[in-house]
Parts: C-alpha cells; structure tokens; sequence
C-alpha cells in the first residue's frame, strides 16, 4: 500500500484529505507542522508527501530543502498562495508539484500517479550520513562524535550540512556561503576557512591534518567519508 503523508495544520483539510485517500487505497498519516514532518519521515519513511507551505514553525519551503539533503520522496505542494513567486520557491527547493487550494481529489490522485512513476528510490543511509566516527542525522540536526553530542553554531552546521549531503564532491568557497549564509559581499574564501577551522577542531581528531574536511587549495573543501 502506497503510503502518504499529510503535513497540514488544518485540521479540515488534513480530515478530508485522510478520508479521499484513504478510499482510494492510500495509507495516511499527518503532521501538523514542518518539524514532526521531518521526524516522521526520517524514523518512518513516506513513499509520497502532501505539504502545505504556511505551516507553523518552519515553513514548507524549508522542510522540502532539509528533506532533499537525505530523501528524494515525492512532495506535492498544496497551497492557498498563488503567486508565481511561492511556486518557484517551493519548486526550486525541490518540490516535484505545486497544487494550488482548493483542488479536486480527481487531479491530485492524478499528481500523485505522475509522482510515484517519476519517484527515485530512496537511497540507502537515509537521514543518517557517517564520517569515521562522526554522525549526522539531517532530519534532526544532532551531530554526534563517538556517540556524543556535539553541539555547532548555526553557520557551522549549514556548512557541515552543505558538504555531508555532497560527499566526494568539490565545492566551492563562495556556493558554501551562498549555501550557508544567503551569499557575502566578499572575502568568501576567508569566511569559509574560519568556519571549517572551528568545525575541524569540534570534528577531526587531528584538526592539523583532517580526515574527512578536506581543503583543496585556493578553490575550497570537500567531505571525505
């Protein structure tokens, strides 16, 4: 049984939606904001997400970009919001639909359908990414060393974020800021070296020869797993 899940704080909406699925075969579980949603799919894993954008806490364009750092399940946006704007946000972070409220149970099952034949097998890992013995739970935030917590500034844990969810790959000083911090107006290749320093020291167990945060010179790091 295909398996849906609801991320909606109304709870009308979530109530119709649970019994027009549910009569067409779906298996259907909700969540009332972006925080649970996430939780949820990392312990649980949905094979479709059905996702509002004005959600208490953070909203839906920040759990679609958070989940596409571990999962590539299907989203489709449902939304009151019309504006070009909205839909090229949400699709932008990864969204796979845009639906806007109120639709027809006809046209979404039909969305669906598409998504499902479109979907990529979720990859093997889930939520959970392994350096030696550093662990990174996306869907969470929680850095752990030998099993213990470590805690990171915000801009260190977008940027641990940033290079966890491209293991192997180069990438440079100014997409990790842009990444990290909305972009700077200059002196990137610095910032960054600042940041990564703080993480090795907090990460590596020789901070002076790293294992895993790995410079390449005057362009800029790559994880090493």
């Amino acid at each position: 049984m295909t398996s849906v899940l609801v991320v909606d704080d109304e709870p009308q909406i979530v109530r119709a939606l649970r019994v027009g699925l549910s009569a067409n075969g779906y298996e259907v579980r909700s969540a009332g904001n972006g925080e649970t949603a996430l939780e949820m799919l990392a312990s649980d894993p949905a094979d479709v997400v059905l996702l509002d954008l004005g959600l208490p806490g953070i909203d839906g364009v920040e759990v679609v970009r958070r989940l596409r750092g571990w999962s590539q399940a299907p989203v489709i946006v449902l939304s009151v919001r019309e504006r070009q704007s909205d839909k090229v946000a949400a699709l932008d972070a990864g969204a796979d639909d845009y639906l806007t409220k109120p639709f027809g149970m006809d046209e979404l099952l039909a969305r669906i359908r598409v998504a499902m034949r479109r979907a990529v097998p979720a990859p093997k890992g889930g939520a959970v990414v392994r350096a030696g013995d550093v662990e990174v739970d996306l869907a969470r935030k929680l850095v752990k060393k030998r099993d213990r917590p470590v805690h990171l500034t915000p801009t260190e844990y977008a940027l641990l974020e940033a290079l966890v969810t491209n293991p192997g790959k180069l990438l440079t000083h100014r997409w990790l800021m842009e990444r990290a911090a909305g972009g700077v107006s200059g002196g990137a290749s610095q910032y960054v070296r600042v940041y990564v320093a703080q993480l090795r020291r907090k990460l590596e167990d020789d901070p002076a020869q790293p294992r895993h945060l790995v410079t390449e010179t005057a362009v800029g790091y790559r994880l090493v797993v």
